[in-house]
């Protein structure tokens, strides 16, 4: 049996491809960039992008399960790519912002391509991705050990990548998770602030937390560049999932104070999927230390 697994070299992808070829499977990594993939030697590295279908019925040919990671515009001519090569199963890296009813036009679309193909299916559906600290956080901890965060007292639920990937890789081998949507969240209420506590601990040196408005954490960010540019009004407050903008709140006590995270119905953490306890925050800071060096 072959198994594709289409963004191979992301924060997921990668570690399916390795909890794949632990199992013992035959894998078959699909990336835009074979020459700089750094994928396991014995995952079968080939060139493809979802975001042009014409380059993967090779990719495609002979396999018979696929990890799929979501590209909207081309979510239907992949598929269809998929059931003409004889693919019988598709595991979709989706969101839960499906499951609460946020996301209509990115994640929503390619999950219906795939119920509609008559393929097995099964949507996993993280929240938070606890690697979005890294993203955001990683330059000011790296360069001043510093973070600037407007409601310290904020509380998620983040999820380590290599839970998401388990669920996904359990998916792909076990057929008791066929056709179904698992929602995912981190086994951790954690505060903002106790979010860098972690990093400060696992980094074993103190990182200052510097409490600042949402505007000026919104210019700070968007000086920053990169991932936090990119992403800093959404997760700001400054737009919606959809882009609309917004106006935020910048009184932190009452917008953030004690205020539980909201969950998506249904949601479960991963130990649901794959029989192992989920992994704490703190287990992912300490896997990520040298990341924040």
């Amino acid at each position: 049996m072959t198994i594709l697994v289409t963004g191979a070299t992301g924060n997921v992808g990668r570690r399916v491809v390795g909890q794949l070829l632990e199992a013992g499977e035959s894998v078959r990594a699909l990336t835009r960039r074979p020459e700089g993939a750094g994928l396991p030697a014995a995952a079968r590295i080939v060139t493809g992008d979802l975001a042009q279908p014409a380059t993967l019925p090779d990719a495609l040919a002979g396999v018979e399960k696929m990890f799929l990671f979501p590209v909207p515009e081309t979510a239907r001519e992949v598929v269809d790519l998929a059931v003409k090569a004889g693919v019988r199963r598709v595991v979709l890296l989706s969101s839960a912002t499906v499951t609460a009813g946020w996301d209509t036009e990115y994640h929503l679309p390619v999950e219906r391509a795939v119920e509609a193909s008559g393929l097995e299916w099964t949507h996993v559906r993280p929240g938070e991705f606890a690697v979005n600290s890294l993203h955001m956080w990683g330059p000011s901890i790296r360069s001043r050990r510093t973070v600037v965060e407007p409601y310290p007292s904020r509380l998620s639920t983040p999820i380590h990548e290599w839970d998401i990937a388990d669920a996904a890789a359990a998916a792909l081998l076990e057929d008791r998770h066929a056709n179904t949507a698992y929602t995912l969240a981190g086994p951790q209420k954690l505060s903002q602030r106790e979010q860098v506590a972690a990093i400060a601990e696992a980094l074993g040196e103190e990182i200052r937390l510097d409490q600042v408005s949402v505007a000026e954490a919104r210019a700070f960010y968007h000086r920053q560049g990169g991932w936090a540019a990119a992403n800093a009004d959404f997760l700001l407050g400054y737009e919606d999932y959809s882009g609309v903008e917004s106006v935020p709140e910048d009184d932190e006590s009452a917008a953030w104070e004690g205020a539980e995270p909201p969950e998506a119905p249904g949601t479960v953490t991963a130990d649901a999927v794959t029989g192992r306890p989920a992994r704490p925050y703190t287990e992912w800071a300490r896997d990520h230390a040298a990341d924040f060096r």
